[in-house]
């Protein structure tokens, strides 16, 4: 029977042979070896092989794994380039304060947490010394994104440096009283610290990427050349679970991205318990990263090994320290010498008489101490490494332990990410590990005190000077006095206030011609950054390819194949637009990368991003509350928006709740516009909080975001009369009258009602409007509600205002203020989403709106599945004036019957 696991020769004719006489020779050379020397050894032959074979740059496959020694061997270690002891105390001095903070704020009840910095502080000690250059270097300086719960030691660094007081520590996790630190790096509490938000997992790495890609795009446009800018994540192996955490490694290896340094702290332990326990967390993400395409350099082993890996002549330790599972590792940090000596030694006989070789003390050395991630000289070579290394991004994976100093209750412990103090004991086991100069005296009242060397002492001084070669303190972020950005010019807007005529334009087409229109304008038009995650074609952006160009590092290196259209798809080094393919997170990344480089480079840029709207904030919500921690500005387009505007897609397409998700995020200013000459008002007025001249009290750090709709409809006029724009802005204003409308009402006292529309609903309430007066005899206003959110939290604000004693009126109630008849709210949205104004409305008020899930089929159909058609309105408007006794109930009866309802 033929063997179904064996190569057939069908397969390997797919690789022609010139010489098979020589690949037998080969493969019996192969099969002696195994037989002499063993498995092992032919295993090790075609390892090295293989790694000779890629080192000359032969076209194989890569080894996905190498053995789970460190890449640098320790012979190969560059000399540090500076003063190693002088940066042990100063790491010592961070290790104490950072524990001592949490625990003295743990009586509060605040948490925090102390083992991840404890296992980390060696691999920011070292960058903060040799390698993270800061705002005053060449370009932009670096970017650090921290781990968010290695937040204690930042900031016991700030406080050595001199940049925080012992009463900022004690504010830790403690805002409301006045300089208290955030829990987490947060731009938005803590704005001339934190530049990146991280402690959302999964969000750091996958911003880190695209923050490197946006710096070569800064770079590539002309806009700022930040190419000595260089990006470092630092994370955790258990946040590497998170699919955002590896979503776009393809990306930054396809990109070359070498400004691009990933750091993984593996503790090999997540808040539970380990990581992979069955597995190695090292290997997984080795095999991950090189399979990406990245440069891969293991910090896994400290010094003390190097005696052990002397002694191993058959290879046996390598074996054997790939072959145990990380919860084993975990155990022998816990367990004395004669257990290490009997599980981990005891499993080869060569291994046996090497522990022979080896004092208890030097055992434990090795396994409960010694780990590459907590030597700085392992570090700085592994650091080094990553900068030399070109054309691909790095990630260094440092092995450490959890709790790492802070005694034997805390390392490697399964909960140590939930333990919060040390005692009393602990921490003078802890002084007398760092050799610190802290008296038992200086514990008052069981309090375990900070500790400072003083502001002249030799480690601060040593700390300050590497701080200044290197560009100034670092983590910080910059607020850059900016000259406003000059206004486009007003023709731009107005182009939209005499409406389309007779063409039925949609406003999502709208948008798109209203930006052709700025990204010409000579002064501004540079600035702007076109993102779209793959569906340009879809909302009418096409038209922007040749002129603007599609970014690629590359430019194009082939001929497109509608290279003879006069929209065809052009890819350019220099390129304006960041099409991203299908990936929503991968472009709210680069979303949040443009709208925040105001700081973080010094340069406006003003990004939009069209998406999907159903796949926007139900999609990237998470992202879009990173945008707002961390003080973007720019504008978010939900296109082919509403529930029932986009024909046939169902309910996986059809958005209803978007806007209700927005409501909740405080930065994002959320839009509802009907009309083109709507956007225009709206994005003008955009501009000029973000980019111009803010008004005193406008908080320009915000981010507007709009739905536009796929529905070709007229495009009106705008309306004459004072403070339209001032209404769109706000929120709500009336677009006309039952009189300016032109409808037929017959009886000079008829009943009237406010219908209240955003969005595509507008068009079914004007034509209500114009059912209710010909067939009802109802006069019916019409108000364009451009945003439901901005009327409510307006209202909030005049809430706040009366409970300080201010009289102020809510602006839905003025613009209502004197209308006749009750109100009716209707949206393309879920009820939930008018409803939002509903108790500042002083008329009685009803809503209509798209709840539940959709459904595919026609737009008409699915309105009146949804009950939001003119027809729908109608019956409405009249069961609501009949509750108020102003039509016959028998009317109600009527029209539905009439409608078919």
């Amino acid at each position: 029977m033929t063997d179904p696991t064996a190569i057939q020769p069908s397969e390997l004719d797919q690789l022609p042979d010139r010489d098979p006489e020589e690949t037998a020779e080969w493969q019996a050379s192969l099969d002696a070896v195994t037989q002499a020397a063993g498995p092992h050894r032919a295993a090790y032959l075609m390892r090295r092989t293989l790694e000779r074979a890629e080192g000359n740059g032969l076209a194989l496959p890569k080894l996905l794994e190498t053995d789970y020694v460190n890449t640098i061997p320790t012979a190969a270690e560059p000399t540090v380039d500076g003063d190693e002891e002088m940066e042990r105390r100063i790491t010592a001095w961070n290790r104490w304060n950072a524990a001592a903070m949490v625990s003295r704020g743990s009586k509060y009840g605040v948490g925090g947490h102390i083992a991840t910095f404890a296992s980390a502080a060696w691999l920011y000690e070292t960058g903060f010394n040799h390698f993270f250059k800061g705002k005053e270097a060449d370009g932009s300086g670096d970017q650090l994104y921290i781990q968010g719960h290695a937040s204690p030691g930042i900031y016991a660094r700030a406080f050595l440096d001199g940049r925080l007081s012992e009463q900022h520590l004690d504010r830790f996790r403690q805002e409301s009283g006045g300089n208290g630190l955030p829990s987490y790096p947060h731009p938005r509490r803590l704005p001339w610290l934190w530049e990146f938000p991280t402690v959302s997992m999964g969000l750091g790495p996958l911003s880190a990427i695209y923050q490197a890609r946006f710096n070569r795009y800064l770079t590539n446009r002309g806009i700022k050349d930040v190419s000595q800018s260089h990006v470092w994540a630092f994370l955790g192996d258990g946040e590497m679970d998170e699919p955002e955490s590896t979503a776009a490694l393809a990306l930054a290896s396809r990109e070359g991205l070498d400004n691009l340094t990933f750091v993984i702290n593996c503790n090999l332990q997540r808040l539970d318990g380990p990581v992979r326990a069955n597995f190695k967390i090292v290997q997984e993400l080795e095999a991950q990263f090189r399979g990406a395409g990245w440069n891969v350099v293991k910090s896994l082993w400290g010094s003390a090994w190097d005696e052990l890996f002397q002694l191993d002549t058959t290879g046996a330790l390598v074996r054997r320290l790939r072959q145990v599972p990380d919860a084993q590792v975990q155990t022998y940090q816990t367990r004395d010498a004669a257990y290490i000596r009997q599980d981990f030694f005891g499993a080869d006989p060569a291994l046996v008489e090497m522990a022979k070789l080896l004092s208890d003390d030097k055992i434990l050395e090795c396994f409960h101490l010694s780990r590459g991630g907590h030597e700085s000289r392992k570090v700085y070579a592994a650091y080094r490494a990553a900068l030399a290394h070109k054309g691909a991004p790095t990630v260094i994976l440092a092995q450490t332990v959890k709790g790492f100093t802070l005694g034997t209750g805390f390392a490697s412990k399964n909960a140590n990410h939930q333990m919060k103090k040390l005692s009393v004991d602990e921490f003078k086991q802890m002084r007398d590990l760092l050799e610190l100069p802290i008296s038992d005296s200086q514990f008052v009242d069981g309090q375990v005190p900070y500790g400072h060397p003083g502001a002249d002492a030799p480690e601060v001084r040593y700390l300050q000077e590497r701080r200044a070669a290197l560009g100034g303190p670092a983590p910080a972020r910059r607020t850059h006095a900016l000259a406003p950005l000059p206004a486009p010019a007003d023709k731009t807007f107005a182009s939209f206030d005499k409406g389309s005529g007779t063409q039925n334009v949609a406003t999502t087409m709208a948008f798109v011609r209203l930006v052709k229109d700025l990204v010409r304008d000579k002064q501004t038009g540079k600035r702007w950054v076109p993102i779209v995650p793959d569906e340009a074609r879809t909302f009418g952006m096409e038209s922007l390819f040749p002129s603007l160009g599609i970014y690629s590092p590359k430019g194009q290196t082939y001929e497109p194949v509608d290279r003879d259209q006069l929209m065809y798809y052009k890819e350019a080094k220099d390129g304006q637009i960041l099409n991203e393919g299908i990936t929503e997170a991968g472009s709210m990344a680069d979303f949040i990368a443009a709208s925040t480089a105001y700081s973080t480079h010094g340069e406006a840029m003003i990004p939009f991003y069209i998406f999907y709207s159903m796949f926007g904030w139900q999609r990237t919500a998470d992202q879009m509350w990173q945008l707002g921690d961390q003080l973007g500005r720019g504008f978010l387009v939900g296109a082919t928006a509403g529930r029932t505007t986009l024909t046939g897609e169902g309910l996986q397409h059809a958005d209803g709740h978007s806007p209700v998700i927005a409501a909740t995020n405080p930065a994002a200013l959320s839009y509802d516009p009907a009309f083109a000459y709507e956007i225009g008002a709206i994005v003008k007025d955009g501009l000029r909080r973000m980019y111009g001249e803010a008004a005193p009290g406008e908080d320009p750090n915000v981010f507007y975001y709009l739905t536009v709709y796929n529905e070709p409809m007229p495009q009106p006029a705008k309306p004459a009369g004072l403070g339209i724009d001032e209404g769109i802005v706000k929120g709500l204003y009336r677009f006309n009258t039952a009189e300016s409308a032109g409808v037929n009402v017959a009886a000079a006292n008829a009943p009237r009602i406010q219908l209240l529309g955003s969005g595509t609903a507008i068009h079914w309430t004007l034509e209500a409007q114009k059912l209710l007066a010909e067939e009802w005899g109802v006069a019916a206003d019409v108000w364009s509600a451009t945003s439901w959110t901005e009327l409510r939290r307006d209202a909030l604000e005049a809430d706040a205002a009366l409970l300080r004693g201010e009289e102020r009126v809510p602006f839905v109630r003025q613009a209502l203020q004197g209308a006749e008849g009750p109100v009716l709210a209707v949206s393309d949205y879920m009820r939930q989403v008018p409803d939002q104004i509903a108790q500042w409305v002083e008329q009685d008020y009803s809503s209509l709106g798209a709840d539940g899930f959709g459904l595919s089929d026609t737009r008409e159909a699915a309105r009146r599945h949804f009950g939001v058609d003119a027809q729908s309105i109608v019956v409405a408007a009249l069961a609501q004036l009949a509750r108020r006794g102003e039509v016959k109930a028998s009317a109600v009866k009527e029209a539905r019957e009439r409608y078919g309802l």
